[in-house]
């Protein structure tokens, strides 16, 4: 990486260099033909070219500078006397230069103020006007503009090379961004899940501790009955677990269980143990999509979890009904607001928690919406999920 850039930062050094050596040499060669002038190849006219091809070396920083200098010194050769070399070779490089970083109406303008001068200055020396203006200024307004042109195309080249490269960072950037994004989703997703799986048996397993410790030398069976609904539900969040697990190790594993609303029973078990009366109507015309199937089944198995911790009251309805384009499901308590704001005891200290917070992110990461309000009487979730995605 270091060999590179140092290979890069010397790169143009080399460029610029072998350009002036172009230009001294080339200027030089025709110099040593000796045509017209009032003065031969004198070493003066040679050290010019030199100098001439010394300017390169200041091209990049002082484009316009150089340019200027050339004109100046081409008129300056003229007027001195030494022999032709003509318009465009002397100026070219400057010319391409001064287009090459931008300078586009100086390199245009130097051009034309050369062209013009020279053809007066040969026209009232009585040059043959045919010979100045029909022979030889054509193939000076060619070079001139090739040189030109060449400058403009290669700053045209660079400055797409550039627009490539931002846009090739934005690119990645805005990938990366999409990706730690994505990331964050799957990381919230996998933390509804653990909170609304482990949350529901950790509320079910406080809640039968306390049945099996207050049963324990006075109700045998119920006891038994306690400790194995919390062998069950212990064994159920391990699956979880075990799902969750292999979800993060294997996002691709197409073989993991999908939550669904066909298991049901198993969250209303807890309810129905702790002494509700449990309603349950689901009304669904498969298939449903498994996104939207897994949210609802998590939103139900949060509401009965708050329910069992939080309500006083005997009674939940669940109701889960498919339409057209949406799923709806609402959990119904008879518990009343006074009683939803203290959990009975044993189930963990008061709070509301991530539990609403959580229901309302899975619906609203589907397109849908939630409400958690107390209704007369109890406390209701309702929730509506859309079969498609949100757009």
């Amino acid at each position: 990486m270091a060999g590179r850039a140092r290979e890069q930062a010397f790169r143009p050094w080399v460029v610029d260099v072998l350009l002036g050596v172009g230009v001294t040499v080339i200027v030089s060669i025709v110099i040593s033909a000796n045509e017209g002038g009032r003065h031969g190849p004198e070493r003066v006219a040679y050290l010019w070219a030199v100098g001439l091809g010394a300017l390169m070396l200041a091209r990049r920083r002082y484009p316009v500078l150089v340019l200027a200098v050339t004109v100046l010194g081409l008129f300056a050769y003229y007027a001195v006397g030494y022999p032709a070399i003509g318009l465009a070779v002397p100026v070219a490089a400057a010319l391409f230069s001064a287009a090459e970083y931008g300078r586009l109406a100086a390199a245009v303008s130097a051009a034309v103020v050369v062209t013009v001068v020279s053809v007066v200055f040969r026209l009232a020396e009585g040059q043959d006007f045919a010979f100045v203006v029909g022979y030889e200024l054509a193939g000076h307004v060619l070079l001139m503009g090739a040189a030109i042109a060449l400058g403009d195309s290669v700053r045209s080249r660079r400055a797409a090379q550039a627009d490539a490269r931002r846009i090739a960072e934005l690119t990645a950037a805005r990938y990366q961004q999409e990706a730690q994004t994505r990331v964050q989703h799957e990381r919230m997703a996998v933390a509804r899940d653990l909170h609304d799986s482990l949350g529901h048996t950790v509320s079910v397993i406080a809640l039968h501790a306390d049945v099996a410790r207050e049963a324990l030398g006075r109700d045998e069976a119920t006891a038994r009955s306690a400790l194995e609904l919390i062998r069950s539900a212990a064994g159920r969040s391990m699956i979880d677990l075990r799902r969750t697990v292999t979800l993060l190790r294997s996002p691709d594993d197409k073989r993991r269980t999908v939550v669904s609303l066909a298991n049901l029973d198993a969250v209303t078990q807890a309810a129905g143990a702790a002494g509700f009366d449990v309603d349950v109507r689901v009304d669904l015309d498969p298939p449903v999509p498994g996104p939207v199937e897994a949210a609802a089944f998590r939103i139900v198995q949060e509401a009965i979890t708050n329910v069992v911790r939080h309500s006083a009251g005997s009674r939940v309805e669940i109701r889960v009904r498919q339409d057209e384009d949406r799923l709806t499901l609402s959990v119904i308590d008879s518990g009343t607001d006074a009683e939803l704001e203290a959990p009975k005891a044993g189930t963990g200290p008061p709070g509301i928690g991530h539990g609403i917070a959580g229901m309302r992110e899975r619906a609203e990461s589907l397109g849908g919406r939630l409400t958690a309000d107390p209704v007369p009487g109890g406390f209701a979730v309702h929730a509506e999920l859309p079969l498609v995605g949100p757009a």
